[in-house]
């Protein structure tokens, strides 16, 4: 997208000069876009032998921006990684670059000229490099005068067939064409001068449109590109890939073979998500077709990272050739089921848990498109193990979590164990020195029994964890549970923070092989509220995710570091204390049934100038008690008020105001919690 330091700038700069202000390179405005007179008269139509199903590869940008490490060793390095360690094997084949390859000045000639310091051989010897090691090579520009970096690397607008012949004579195999410094010419027709400049080089060029989905490319580029970017920049946090991920599902019907929509790299290995973030992330870009471009250095890379990235079963979902992109069969309270039609007839589902605890999500074989059969079989594709079922689909989702699983109406359903969920019900705070009750469930979702089922629940060390009622039965017909009391405790003195306990169980099928099932959940040892009234500034949270960089304490969102936020002020009102934050967020407290009320002042905060939009929403064990309705930078701070007796968890969310997140700095001004 606008690859600038910061967000902020970003859309400023964009703005300025989507208006025609060459704030740097003092550069008038094309009067049109030109084709050379050699140009064909009829306009090519775009290659439909192309990237029919989702490019997969690897892009520089997430791991590296304009740093010296973007460089030649770096490149040759990622194409020798993906042919040893099996990801040439897995299906990526794209090694692009992205902004900041080229010198700032084109030759007398016009000509582009790569950077001598990274590209001492030069692209097109980078290009024969990545060849012979049976990988393709993509290249970057904008289409506008400059590319977006602050350098300002020149751009493709008015020069299209040049630097197109100049990709296709290097040996260039896809191209990303960003939209900064784009002079307000009409983006459809910047993007199709390219796309006929690409055609008349008569290489088969992959063409990808990154004009971050402002003028709806999904409703017009399936006749132009091969795939389109539908969002903003994607950043390396939950709430970003979240918000992202929220913004793609529903254009689903506008994707298909060689027309793929396109929310942002990967962000996988980068480090600033879990491991079951990762694989959540990656998971739903499956599930969704969309591209599969590796954001992070491999040669760095860890070996969770390599088995999220080269999970096969995962892949193939996302590399179906029917090419349909997953559709959303359900959503309530952050319980996600995204199910994809596959070539084979089977489903693809995916169990996606938003929230910041375990959840169960569930579904049915009907549901998700499947033909009524007396059982299917189910793979989990990243248990890498198939089970039958009586047609329930469902599982208890850790926090962040996703389940991936691959369903089908298959006559050899009786091979398999059945499907056994794991589910832990009761509230997972703990109090340190009192002892919680929770209720763990062991439930025969198959077609078959389970046998000789046990349970077990683990704590950590110096944890008291007694079972009070059986633990163990004979046998498990369809649809029935297994339900143990266990009462946990926590040490006195144990500090507040999340800690790991772990259910399992063990069952036989009726063919006697044994399974063992894991679910890992996490308790929260907390505190009681304090009496009177508190700046939830100033509390512990239980949890806190945020679209981009840290939730503030006392200050607004400064995007980036934590401590980079600025006063917080709402329409020239300046306010001491509250929380800052950033669309999509969500911040949660422990209530402990003890409180009454949240107060706060919430808007937009001025350090956005006129952009950003966001409704502040107030929820109270679930459910939504308070509601801010849309708030723009135009308006001052509004009072919000939310009844909240009796809750165990408050939890403050901003979401987008309707026209994405950039921009979207919310303030909790003065967010009090009464107790």
């Amino acid at each position: 997208m606008r690859h600038l330091h910061t967000r902020t700038t970003r859309r400023r700069l964009v703005g300025a000069l989507a208006a025609g202000v060459l704030c740097a390179t003092g550069l008038a405005a094309p009067a049109a876009v030109a084709a050379p007179a050699t140009a064909p008269a009829a306009a090519p139509a775009v290659d439909a032998g192309l990237a029919l199903t989702p490019p997969m590869g690897f892009n520089n940008w997430n791991s590296t921006h304009c740093r010296a490490d973007f460089n030649e060793a770096m490149v040759k390095g990622i194409a020798d990684i993906f042919v040893e360690r099996g990801l040439k094997d897995a299906g990526y084949e794209y090694v692009n670059l992205d902004d900041c390859w080229a010198l700032p000045s084109r030759d007398a000639n016009g000509k582009l000229v790569p950077d001598p310091v990274r590209f001492p051989g030069g692209i097109k010897a980078v290009a024969e490099y990545v060849h012979a090691k049976g990988l393709k090579l993509g290249i970057y520009t904008s289409a506008g005068t400059k590319t977006c970096n602050t350098a300002g690397f020149p751009g493709a607008l008015g020069h299209e067939y040049s630097d197109a012949q100049q990709f296709a004579d290097w040996g260039v195999d896809y191209l990303k064409y960003d939209n900064c410094n784009n002079q307000g010419v009409d983006a459809k027709q910047r993007y199709t001068t390219m796309r006929d400049a690409l055609a008349a080089t008569g290489r088969p060029i992959v063409y990808s449109i990154c004009e971050w989905g402002e003028n709806k490319p999904w409703e017009w580029a399936a006749d132009v590109g091969q795939l389109w970017r539908t969002t903003g920049d994607i950043s390396d946090n939950w709430g970003s890939m979240l918000s992202i991920l929220k913004q793609n599902l529903p254009l689903a019907p506008h994707a298909g073979p060689g027309r793929w929509n396109d929310p942002d790299m990967l962000e996988v290995g980068n480090g600033g998500m879990t491991d079951t973030e990762y694989r959540s992330h990656f998971s739903m870009w499956a599930v969704m077709a969309a591209p599969l471009l590796i954001g992070s250095d491999l040669r760095s890379a860890s070996e969770e990272t390599f088995e999220i990235l080269g999970n096969r079963e995962v892949i193939a979902v996302d590399q179906d050739p029917l090419g349909k992109q997953g559709a959303v069969v359900s959503s309530a309270g952050g319980r996600w089921v995204v199910a994809k039609e596959m070539r084979d007839g089977s489903r693809a589902v995916a169990l996606f848990n938003e929230s910041g605890s375990a959840q169960r999500i569930t579904t049915s074989a009907a549901a998700v498109g499947l033909p009524d059969a007396d059982a299917y079989t189910m793979r989990d594709l990243w248990q890498h193990r198939s089970y039958n079922t009586a047609g329930t689909i469902s599982a208890t989702v850790p926090a962040h979590g996703t389940v991936l699983v691959r369903v089908q109406a298959d006559g050899r359903w009786a091979q398999h164990p059945p499907a056994v969920e794991l589910g832990l019900e009761g509230g997972t705070l703990v109090e340190a020195g009192r002892a919680a009750a929770l209720t763990s469930t062991v439930t025969d979702l198959g077609r078959t029994a389970a046998k000789r089922v046990s349970v077990a629940l683990t704590g950590p060390e110096g944890w008291s964890v007694k079972a009070t009622s059986p633990t163990s039965s004979a046998s498990l017909p369809t649809g029935r549970s297994l339900r143990t009391k266990w009462a946990v405790k926590a040490p006195a003195g144990t500090p507040v923070g999340s800690y790991g306990l772990t259910l399992k169980a063990s069952y036989r099928s009726p063919a006697g092989v044994r399974v063992d099932s894991v679910l890992p959940v996490s308790a929260t040892v907390v505190v009681a509220p304090p009496s009177g009234t508190s700046g939830l500034g100033d509390l512990a949270w239980l949890s806190a995710t945020n679209g981009w960089g840290p939730v503030e304490r006392n200050t607004s969102n400064g995007e980036s570091d934590a401590g980079d936020g600025n006063p917080i002020t709402i329409g020239g009102v300046v306010y001491g204390t509250g929380l800052g934050v950033h669309a999509e967020s969500a911040v949660e407290y422990y209530a402990g049934g003890a409180c009454e009320a949240v107060t706060a002042r919430v808007g937009v905060d001025d350090e956005e100038g006129a952009d950003g939009s966001v409704v502040f929403e107030i929820w109270a064990d679930g459910v939504k008690a308070a509601s801010s309705g849309v708030l723009t930078n135009a308006m001052p701070g509004q009072p919000i008020t939310a009844d909240v007796t009796g809750a165990q968890v408050v939890r403050l969310v901003a979401t987008d105001g309707g026209d994405g997140i950039t921009s979207d700095h919310g303030d909790w001004a003065e967010a009090r919690l009464s107790c």
